[in-house]
């Protein structure tokens, strides 16, 4: 990748807002296809290295593999799960798995 670009110089040569761009590289966003080739083409690298998927993720490769059969609900369901694997955003996720069910939010235990 080229290190001497700023985030709002890609963003400006690809023709993304500043703050897309950011979101995107945060990975708080996917970039839209069009937008994935120009900034492959921009930063000279395939799409697979800047998704993360590149020759040393084999098991990501396989998970993709995995999913790509998946219903929009089984999708839904096992985003809950990946992000409740995160520590950081464990309860929140537990918490819209609940109020999306329609269930209670779940109390936390004691020492827990």
């Amino acid at each position: 990748m080229r290190a001497a670009l700023t985030q709002a110089q890609v963003a400006r040569r690809v023709g993304l807002a500043p703050a897309e761009y950011g979101r995107i590289e945060r990975g708080e966003r996917l970039p839209s296809l069009p937008a994935l080739r120009r900034l492959c083409l921009e930063l000279g690298i395939d799409s697979d290295e800047l998704l993360g998927l590149g020759a040393s993720s084999p098991r990501l490769r396989r998970l993709v593999r995995a999913v790509r059969g998946l219903s929009a609900s089984q999708l839904r369901m096992l985003h809950l799960l990946a992000e409740s694997l995160q520590p950081a955003s464990r309860a929140q996720a537990l918490s819209t798995s609940a109020r999306a069910s329609g269930e209670a939010p779940l109390a936390r235990r004691p020492g827990a």
